[in-house]
């Protein structure tokens, strides 16, 4: 509960009913993400559908897990921020390469390989936490808008349809359906009470649902179908296997997710405007690195932040870690509860692709709100925004950009949000750290000092003046002498018998 000391706005608890409606909202943003990463993962390795659905249900329920610790916390894990985790996406090539390198039982390699680099990734923490003083609005907010842009692709996608092998792919019932649960998102938001603003993101998709179900759009089938409840299965895949290659090859993925998480965690700190120091920094990577580490015994994989949700904080305003608990519940329970999660796979999905428009919109804007508080007079803070999202953007324009390159160096950069922050970070230690060398004469692109003129000079102008080739002409076409130097009032008088003696 709320301290009476020492508010802050993530500690509110708004009850149970509140908890769950907002806590469902939440599920619902990240579910598609969270389901991805086993199907693609399962699907590259050839698993049957029973097993690709042990990995879903294994990494719901460590993502509800991870999700409990790192909003709830306990001493030394978890930020106590409204911070949704599951399966990483950084990871799903690396696994891919291992489960390829190793053939169709190549997921005790995966697992044990994820086990090991996370526990490296814990031992490292310290380091991570202390980066904070690196982290200013100007780093903040190009890290928050790549995070909004780089979502926006996976918006589209999902209004398409979200499997591009599909018929109906881009089709305009898929699209049109999309549109529909926009503009019933911003139709709530504009004419609901505050409450009903809030949950415009679930109530869009409940009537997205329902008017897909009325056009055939969804199928509820297969809700029943299968079995009702199912617990995880401990090392289903057999006991992990420590090979150093696909060590080294997960550890940069555990690298490039600490970066992410750390954005996440100061990304939604500045969102619900709550102070996040070196302390807590650490204490949320902690929960993410022992959560990764203890995943593969369920049958789950990397654990991190996920973006989106991210951007539904910032959408409905709702800054309470307690809603996110409860989506954790939900996971759990999903995890547990293989009914549930085919219920909710049967929502469409280009209803979610309607609402992520405007969720992973806010993110961005959120990012542009911040840079709105940055200086950029006299200094190189404007090439550093500009170079920084625009590196941000390429793995989004070209996604096959980096494919020639060595695999850790694609793995790392192939991230918009990972190859924005870490040239964001640099540029700014660059310029801003370390100003031996930086020229007097900055960037023809940096904003000059503001542009002032004395009002008594103003004044007297008459009426019909103008300048030409640097001088001052008065509306007779006759040039006034302009004194040179500090004599703002001589020259003011001066101007003034000019004028006089002109008329």
């Amino acid at each position: 509960m709320t301290s009476s000391a020492s508010p802050r706005p993530e500690d509110e608890n708004l009850g149970i009913g509140a908890n769950l409606a907002y806590g469902l909202q939440h599920v619902l943003t990240m579910y598609g993400g969270i389901v991805a990463v086993p199907l693609i993962v399962g699907q590259a390795a050839g698993l049957s559908s029973a097993d690709i659905g042990l990995l879903i249900a294994a990494s719901l329920f460590a993502g509800g897990l991870a999700t409990l610790l790192q909003t709830l916390g306990l001493p030394f894990f978890g930020c106590r921020l409204p911070l949704v985790q599951g399966v990483s996406f950084a990871g799903v090539a690396t696994m891919i390469a291992i489960i390829g390198s190793n053939g169709a039982g190549g997921f005790p390699a995966v697992f044990g390989a994820v086990i090991a680099a996370s526990l490296i990734g814990l031992l490292i923490t310290p380091v991570f936490s202390r980066i904070t003083k690196f982290f200013p609005p100007l780093v903040t907010g190009i890290v928050i808008t790549t995070i909004g842009l780089t979502l926006m692709p996976v918006a589209a996608r999902w209004a398409m349809g979200g499997n591009s092998s599909a018929p109906d792919f881009g089709s305009t019932a898929n699209i049109g359906l999309a549109a529909f649960t926009l503009a019933t998102v911003l139709l709530l938001s504009k004419l609901g009470s505050a409450s009903i603003s809030r949950l415009s993101i679930l109530l869009a998709m409940v009537i997205g649902t329902l008017v897909a179900a009325g056009f055939g759009m969804t199928d509820f089938s297969q809700v029943l179908e299968g079995s009702l409840i199912a617990l995880p299965q401990p090392l289903h895949f057999g006991p992990p296997e420590f090979q150093v290659a696909a060590i080294l090859s997960m550890l940069i993925v555990i690298i490039v997710t600490m970066v992410e998480t750390s954005a996440d965690i100061l990304a939604v700190g500045e969102i619900i405007e709550t102070k996040v120091d070196s302390k807590r920094l650490g204490d949320g990577l902690r929960a993410d690195m022992i959560s990764s580490a203890l995943a593969p015994l369920f049958g789950s994989f990397t654990q991190s932040a996920f973006a989106q949700n991210v951007g539904l904080v910032a959408v409905t305003g709702v800054k309470s870690r307690y809603v996110v608990a409860t989506a954790g519940l939900i996971l759990v329970t999903l995890g547990l509860l293989p009914v549930m999660g085919r219920l909710i796979a049967a929502v469409p999905t280009s209803v979610l692709g309607g609402a992520g428009v405007v969720l992973f919109g806010t993110v961005a804007a959120s990012g542009i709100r911040t840079l709105a508080q940055v200086d950029y007079r006299n200094n190189m803070n404007l090439i550093i925004v500009a170079t920084s999202i625009g590196f941000g953007m390429i793995p989004i324009a070209a996604p096959t950009f980096y494919h020639h390159f060595p695999a850790w160096f694609e793995t790392i950069f192939h991230s918009g949000i990972s190859s924005a922050a870490i040239m964001a970070i640099l540029l700014n230690l660059l310029f801003n750290h370390l100003r031996a060398g930086n020229s007097d004469q900055q960037s023809v692109f940096v904003a000059a000092s503001e542009r002032t003129l004395r009002y008594q000079d103003v004044a007297a102008l008459n009426e019909g003046d103008y300048f030409r080739d640097g001088k001052l002409f008065d509306c007779d076409g006759k040039e006034v002498p302009i004194l040179e130097g500090g004599e703002g009032e001589h020259a003011s008088r001066t101007r003034k018998r000019q004028a006089e003696h002109a008329h």
